[in-house]
This record gives structure tokens, C-alpha cells and sequence, in this order.
């Protein structure tokens, strides 16, 4: 079931970097297919997800929005959703019929600013908005933009199927237009942001990472897909490429994250999508979003 209402753009300034958030959407209840081990009796006990994360039901509350950062120099997008127009396999992401780009536009991001897009990995719900349709064209959305693709990740997609719908409508089209350009998975792409390998949910996978200011943050792409998963770090994603990996990621990225100042944000997590990780009684970690 989708919330309804307008989503409030959030926005956090991390030094001198702003970090905005374009929801496109979000969903209660819809993620346990995502997480099977997180059901509603194993979440209810975690009340520190209430009321954010979880309803009182125990149904996990999952957003898909993008993140522009905004250095002052540079407009980078990172992650771009499930798009409109696309016929997807999940019946609630197909063909949607989204606000997106106005609603990018109005928190002053229109496509033509944006110079650079980056996707964490290449699942259908990262790299939607790369392309739109028009007149039965799949075309860049950012036309001015260098699209950045891990390399890692790219070899492990492209030598699978060859009509795969995702490859074929939302992310061919911009390699085609000479837009594409590979990356390593710890790529500098300016002073105040680098990429950070995290994988497991796919073998390219990667974090971002934001520092200016003495100030820093962190994106977190799909290593940890709810906050439920910090405290359960074993609960693993059914889209998992290598779970294990996976496991082991994340919790070494939250023994490194836990009780820092670094601002956790994270790419599925509901509003107010992000906080610090801090170590919890009886083992684990939680999202502290008082701050």
C-alpha cells in the first residue's frame, strides 16, 4: 500500500555539501518480499523502529527516492529510481505514472543542471530515471550529465542476458549516447565525494562517501536495505547476489559507523531517512534519528 500525500523534500548539509531527497515513492508492508526474515512478529520487538520505520502492525515502512548532492561546483544524482513508462515484473512498479521530474525541478534540480549521474548498482529500482520516453524513445534524462558505472559492475551485468528489460530500456540507452563512463569502485569523483565498495547485494556494489567541512556522511545504496538490518545484521536481502558477502559487508561498515559523527542516509530508509548508527543493548546497532 503507498502513503499517500506529497512527500516533503529533505534536505541535510553536510560542510559546505547539500544532500537533497526526490521521493518517488513510498511503501508500507510491501518489503516482505524484499526481507522475508523480517517479519511482523521479528520486527515488533524493535521498538526503536516505531514510528519511522515500522507501524504499529509490524509492516516496515521502505521509501525509493533519489539523492542529489550538491557540492556548489557539482549536481550529482545518485540513484535514480524505477522511472515512469516501464514495464517492470513488480505490478506496483509498472508503468508508473510518477511526479519525479517535476518534483526534482521544484526542489531546483532541473535534468539539464545535472552533470553528474551515479548508480550505486544496476537493479531496476537505481537506474530508472536514467533514461524517459519520448515519442517511443528511450533518451538520456540528463543530457548533460556523465552517467558513472562501476566497471566491476557493469562486467557482471553485461555478460547476463542480453534482453534483459532494465539494461535494455533505462541504462543501453545512455551507453549508446556516449554517455557512460566506468569507474573503479573507490572513484574519486571530486574532493567531497568518493565511492566506497560495499559489495554482496551485487558484485559492484558501492556506498558513497561525503566529507567537506570536517563534516561527513554516507550513502548507503542497498548494503543495508532497512533499518531493521542493523540490528539484525543476518537478516539478508532475497536480491542478495552473495548474502554471506553481504552480511559480512554490513557489518563491518557498521562497526566503522557506530557512534560517529557520521551521517547515515539511507537509500530506502522512510522518512526521516537518515541518522547515526549507534551500538544497541543486547547486541547490534539501531538509527538514531534525534539529531
Amino acid at each position: 500500500m503507498h502513503n499517500g500525500g506529497k512527500h516533503m523534500n529533505e534536505v541535510w548539509q553536510v560542510g559546505d555539501v547539500i544532500v537533497t531527497r526526490v521521493v518517488e515513492l513510498e511503501v508500507t508492508g510491501g518489503s516482505r518480499f524484499i526481507l522475508p526474515d523480517a517479519t511482523r512478529e521479528a520486527v515488533r520487538d524493535y521498538r526503536w523502529l516505531h514510528p519511522h520505520f515500522m507501524d504499529d502492525a509490524g509492516n516496515l515502512v521502505m521509501s525509493i527516492h533519489a539523492l542529489v548532492v550538491d557540492t556548489g561546483e557539482r549536481r550529482i544524482v545518485v540513484d535514480t529510481c524505477i522511472g515512469n513508462d516501464k514495464e517492470r515484473a513488480i505490478p506496483a512498479w509498472s508503468n508508473l505514472q510518477t511526479s519525479f521530474l517535476a518534483d526534482l525541478e521544484t526542489a531546483g534540480y532541473p535534468p539539464s543542471t545535472i552533470d553528474t549521474v551515479l548508480c550505486t548498482h544496476l537493479h531496476v529500482d537505481h537506474v530508472g530515471w536514467n533514461t524517459r520516453l519520448v515519442d517511443g524513445e528511450w533518451v538520456p534524462t540528463f543530457p548533460h550529465a556523465r552517467y558513472l558505472v562501476g566497471k566491476v559492475e557493469w562486467d557482471y551485468w553485461s555478460g547476463r542476458d542480453a534482453d534483459d528489460p532494465v539494461l535494455a530500456d533505462s541504462v543501453r540507452p545512455v551507453l549508446d549516447a556516449g554517455l557512460v563512463e566506468f569507474v573503479s569502485t573507490d572513484h574519486s569523483l571530486c574532493d567531497e565525494v568518493r565511492l566506497e565498495a560495499t559489495p554482496g547485494h551485487t558484485p559492484g556494489h558501492v556506498s558513497v562517501r561525503i566529507a567537506s567541512g570536517g563534516e561527513e556522511a554516507l550513502i548507503t545504496g542497498d548494503c543495508i536495505h532497512h533499518p531493521c538490518q542493523m540490528t539484525r545484521t543476518d537478516w539478508c536481502s532475497s536480491a542478495d547476489y552473495d548474502q554471506a558477502q553481504g552480511r559480512d559487508t554490513r557489518e563491518a561498515l557498521l562497526a566503522r559507523l557506530a557512534d560517529s559523527d557520521v551521517l547515515v542516509i539511507g537509500t530506502h530508509f522512510a522518512t526521516p531517512t537518515a541518522g547515526h548508527v549507534r551500538r544497541r543493548e543486547g547486541g547490534g546497532y539501531w538509527l538514531d534519528v534525534s539529531a
